[in-house]
């Protein structure tokens, strides 16, 4: 892996991975003492149709999965560990997932977007980084 692909991959993972950890602990915040986690935490009305009553749950599975596949991925990735690319696409599927579901429930907001885009551009990073999409020469005939 480059240089310049581990050292953006560890930034865009320690960043996700740290957004997202602030993000569960806001909304675990937000479920258990019935505010609205410093007005991040979305209405309880978004609950419906879900299988959860609260956002424990949800903050739970933000913070400590996908920030800490993040964080897990961002420092194996810059220590230049053989298991950070694959810990960085583990965590990049586990956000678009997270996005994914999130969408079905909570109407579009800019920040799915950003970190759908995010998640994609870690995915994109890690087939760089392995060398999927090196130019082969061309053999002359």
């Amino acid at each position: 892996m480059t240089r310049w692909i581990r050292i953006t991959l560890t930034v865009l993972t320690g960043a996700v991975g740290l957004t997202a950890v602030a993000g569960g602990l806001a909304l675990l915040v937000a479920a258990l003492t019935s505010t609205n986690g410093g007005g991040v935490a979305p209405d309880r009305s978004y609950l419906g149709g879900s299988p959860f009553t609260s956002y424990i749950v949800p903050g739970l599975v933000l913070a400590v999965i996908v920030g800490g596949t993040h964080i897990l991925a961002s420092v194996l990735t810059g220590r230049g560990s053989p298991a950070g690319p694959f810990a960085a696409a583990v965590a990049g599927f586990g956000l678009l997932i997270w996005i994914f579901v999130q969408m079905m429930f909570i109407p579009f907001s800019p920040l799915q977007a950003i970190y759908f885009v995010a998640g994609l551009a870690e995915l994109g990073l890690v087939l760089l980084g392995l060398g999927l999409f090196r130019r082969r020469a061309v053999a002359a005939s």
